[in-house]
């Protein structure tokens, strides 16, 4: 079998289509489309099978789709080992992250890379759905995502999943809030307030409205954005109040608004790196991941 045949499946499971995966390896649908159809004669199985105008993998497309993961992070492993070998720490690292995720990490990140010169990090910010970090994957070598308390990581087998930081949520209100002199509050004390929300199934959204199933009463979102700064402003302005990560607002929150904990709730977002097993073997990859692990380290009063 073809190495890169495999990996057109694999691709095909993680993309959902021909179009898609020619897209990403800039190929044309009718070559991705032969290539499959070469492979499936070479193994004398349907491999891919047609579902309305699009296609999906058979089980045993799936199951070499699943051997081209191991395949591909095999060597991967011997392209890490030889380039240790060679102290070769070399090559562009693609990074998708979301805003708040870049404040915590990344000056400290860029620090740790300058020992490191042969590596050329690209960093894009992607806030997306909680449930939507796993598919960036196929684009970028490293994914940094967070989802909230109650939801589970991404399957193992699919991807690498490594935990950084859980990151406490706190309830952010303005200082001349009644509950502004409080150290702590409920979730009865706040839910009928105003608040500044997040797109729905963002984390910060879902630890919201668990809050509010809780206390039997609808949360009033009166605005929701994914910018975490002009969320601060409206809460530190008097136009509602907001669940914020408390690392990230910690310092932005001096003399501008009171960060509260829940007493009664365990409200927190995960942050974690999700990379593909063969991309999290290369060693470039791998002295990158290790600075953000040394990075979320720093936030050490929430155990990683």
């Amino acid at each position: 079998m073809d190495v890169s045949q495999l990996a057109l499946l694999r691709e095909l499971a993680d993309r959902g289509s021909v179009t898609a995966v020619a897209a990403a390896l800039n190929r044309s649908p009718s070559a991705v489309s032969q290539q499959l159809k070469t492979l499936q004669r070479q193994v004398g199985v349907e491999l891919v099978e047609r579902v309305g105008r699009g296609v999906r993998l058979t089980d045993a497309g799936r199951a070499l789709a699943d051997s081209s993961v191991r395949i591909a992070t095999a060597i991967a492993e011997a392209e890490a080992t030889w380039a240790a070998y060679r102290d070769d720490a070399t090559g562009a690292v693609r990074v998708a992250t979301f805003f708040s995720a870049s404040e915590l990490f990344l000056p400290g990140l860029l620090t740790r890379l300058k020992a490191h010169p042969g590596i050329r990090l690209e960093v894009e910010d992607r806030d997306v759905s909680q449930d939507d970090f796993a598919a960036l994957a196929a684009d970028y070598d490293i994914v940094i995502a967070h989802r909230s308390d109650d939801v589970l990581p991404p399957q193992p087998t699919a991807l690498r999943v490594v935990p950084l930081v859980r990151e406490p949520l706190d309830v952010a209100v303005p200082l001349d809030h009644p509950l502004a002199g409080h150290d702590r509050v409920t979730v009865d004390d706040v839910i009928r307030d105003d608040w500044i929300g997040v797109p729905v199934d963002f984390p910060l959204d879902r630890v919201l409205a668990a809050m509010a199933v809780r206390a039997g009463v609808p949360a009033r979102i009166i605005h929701r954005t994914t910018h975490l700064p002009l969320i601060e402003n409206l809460v530190a302005t008097g136009h509602g109040i907001a669940l914020v990560p408390r690392h990230t607002s910690r310092e932005r929150s001096a003399g501008r608004f009171r960060l509260l904990p829940l007493t009664d709730v365990r409200a927190g977002r995960r942050i974690e790196a999700l990379l593909r097993p063969d991309r999290a073997e290369r060693l470039a990859v791998r002295v990158v991941l290790d600075a953000y692990i040394a990075e979320a380290a720093r936030y050490g009063d929430e155990p990683r």
